[in-house]
């Protein structure tokens, strides 16, 4: 599967509306950094409320939108972020693999996440930190892959610094839906899927996806595909 930034976030087939839940400080904001811009976040501030950015790729010959929600871990906004959930396509659930306590509350985020998206949501666990030291590993990778099997989740680890892995979460997400779209398990005009038509070009009901297009690459920020500016706001999305 081809993906590619596009320049231009006013042509698109379908807009994925996709959040990223998780403990404060695993690393959900640095993720998304890295993604929309194609660099590491060399400030971080934990996220105060929600915040929001756009990044047009294309999966195939499929140009998808993906509206990213960026929600704080803190208890004090979770009553906020729990609005965002409904409607909503992708879900990154994020932990970081140095601390154990971000991944063995997992379950309290995704009882959450079952309880208030669509049952077609994507669901996307996410190993952060993968360039830190073997040593500051508290969570093994065979662990995590048995717990998001269990949960019918997507699973991979990412390096927000070094840009490891950083479009595979997207990537895995938005070909799963595309390929549920294109199968008829999916219809967009269902209610709450978080999946929107684009331009008038979009047929109704039927993908541009193909079914040939599913590789799935891993590339550093060598890529050129991680190397254009997308359009970007704080506090709402375009």
């Amino acid at each position: 599967m081809e993906l590619s930034a596009k320049e231009d976030l006013g042509s698109y087939d379908y807009l994925l509306k996709t959040i990223v839940l998780g403990e404060s400080g695993t690393g959900k904001s640095c993720l998304t950094h890295a993604f929309v811009h194609g660099k590491p976040k060399t400030r971080t501030t934990h996220t105060i409320g929600v915040d929001c950015m756009s990044r047009l790729i294309e999966v195939g010959s499929t140009n998808i939108k993906l509206q990213i929600w960026d929600t704080a871990g803190q208890e004090r906004f979770r009553s906020v972020t729990r609005g965002y959930y409904r409607g909503t396509a992708i879900v990154l659930l994020v932990y970081d693999i140095t601390k154990r306590d971000t991944f063995t509350s997992l379950t309290t985020w995704f009882d959450d996440v079952h309880a208030l998206t669509s049952r077609h949501t994507v669901v996307v666990l996410v190993g952060t930190k993968l360039d830190r030291e073997m040593d500051e590993r508290e969570v093994d990778f065979l662990e995590a892959s048995h717990w998001a099997a269990q949960h019918g989740a997507l699973f991979t680890e990412v390096s927000s610094f070094t840009g490891e892995n950083v479009q595979v979460p997207f990537e895995l997400a938005a070909r799963s839906l595309l390929l549920g779209i294109e199968a008829g398990r999916i219809n967009p005009d269902e209610a709450d899927t978080g999946i929107f038509y684009g331009g008038p070009s979009t047929s109704r009901g039927r993908s541009h996806f193909s079914l040939a297009d599913t590789s799935l690459a891993s590339d550093d920020w060598r890529s050129s595909d991680l190397t254009a500016t997308p359009k970007t706001r704080r506090g709402c999305c375009t």
